[in-house]
């Protein structure tokens, strides 16, 4: 889903830090690819930045305040900002980094990850929820999980891996319908030449993902970076002892889990069940 078709509330706040940032470049003299150059971003992502259509992040505006001699002022702004109506900030930079990507490996224990899952399983899930949402709630971001999967069939999709648990697919989320829709959806996925899909089996007597759900993301500029969920809030992790042990649980997890043809032929057993 692109960052850029979200709803928000801070929409001018937005267009405000993009209009500071403009205003900043060109009293330095640099232009949009010029300055992305020094970072290593693209031109288009300065620009959305200016055009207050994508968000600066908080550790980019401290090194434009440097760069760019302005005193702190674009931190204050980005630390000042509104937060968006339906999407906390953490969760903005997840979306973003899951566009961009150019690799995805989901490791998910709980539910069925957000890519794969159909809009009723999605209905589901947030209705589990506690504290509850409301209907209207349950229904934004029923709509903004179906649009992030627009990734998987875009011209260039990234590469992407999955390791489910198999107690996921032993539950009902939902009732039974659900369960049956969600598990074909599931087999329609395996199938695509972007996607590897695998289920880690029930009674395996070691388990390397017993710390709970996980992705890693491979940037275009080859940097790699995590994501983890906790009950109570979620984190990127950019440091690369942190990412370098999840990248070596995974690569166990895809050791114990079925390989993808053995993955397939549990999902059409599933699928014909009662």
């Amino acid at each position: 889903m692109s960052t850029s078709t979200r709803k928000r509330k801070n929409a001018s706040a937005m267009r405000m830090v993009g209009a500071l940032l403009a205003l900043y470049r060109e009293a330095a003299g640099y232009t949009q690819r010029s300055l992305g150059e020094v970072f290593g971003i693209s031109e288009q992502q300065i620009a959305s930045v200016e055009q207050g259509r994508r968000p600066l992040k908080l550790d980019l505006a401290e090194k434009l305040d440097d760069l760019l001699e302005t005193k702190g002022a674009l931190v204050t702004a980005v630390s000042r900002m509104p937060e968006v109506d339906l999407i906390p900030r953490w969760a903005e930079e997840f979306l973003d980094r899951e566009q961009d990507a150019i690799a995805i490996s989901v490791y998910d224990s709980l539910a069925v990850p957000g890519q794969l899952q159909t809009e009723r399983y999605a209905r589901a899930v947030f209705r589990s929820r506690v504290p509850v949402y409301d209907e209207d709630k349950i229904e934004q971001l029923v709509a903004t999980r179906m649009q992030r999967q627009g990734i998987l069939h875009r011209k260039d999709p990234p590469t992407t891996s999955f390791v489910v648990w198999e107690a996921v697919l032993r539950d009902r989320l939902g009732g039974q319908d659900v369960f049956m829709e969600q598990v074909q959806k599931l087999r329609e996925y395996a199938d695509l030449p972007c996607v590897s899909f695998q289920i880690l089996p029930l009674g395996r007597t070691t388990h390397a993902g017993l710390d709970g759900p996980f992705v890693l993301f491979e940037t275009p500029d080859h940097q790699r970076i995590a994501y983890m969920e906790a009950q109570r809030g979620s984190h990127l992790i950019a440091d690369p002892n942190g990412v370098g042990v999840l990248t070596q649980k995974y690569a166990m997890l895809r050791t114990q889990a079925l390989n993808t043809e053995d993955t397939r032929d549990l999902l059409d057993r599933l699928s014909g069940e009662a």
